[in-house]
């Protein structure tokens, strides 16, 4: 066997070794810890996809009304009203979303 090889096993074996008490088992989690740790998450991401979505549905609402207007400027106020109409049914829906998440947030889900 050459050297570098003797060298290389010792380092790698010398590194498990250090890095084995790591897996060690702990303590033992609350009882509903796991529940609270996947309700924020998800109502984290249910967040971020609204707010994502919600602003990419707003984006093209107001590209639309735009170009509508260009095309015909005489319907500027009808097209307005319809464009703030829609962007307040986007904007409501995320802040559903927003008010579910505070909810997981900040009261503990299924009771406990």
């Amino acid at each position: 066997m050459s050297k570098w090889f003797v060298l290389t096993s010792t380092c790698v074996v010398v590194v498990f070794g250090m890095v084995a008490p790591v897996y060690a088992q702990g303590a033992a989690p609350a009882a509903g810890s796991e529940l609270i740790k996947w309700s924020i998450i998800t109502s984290g991401f249910a967040l971020a996809v609204a707010a994502a979505f919600g602003a990419l549905g707003q984006g093209r609402a107001i590209a639309a009304a735009v170009e509508g207007i260009a095309r015909n400027p005489a319907a500027t106020n009808d097209i307005r009203g319809n464009l703030i109409l829609g962007l307040v049914l986007i904007e409501s829906l995320v802040i559903y979303v927003l008010l579910v998440s505070l909810i997981l947030f900040f009261i503990k889900p299924f009771g406990g």
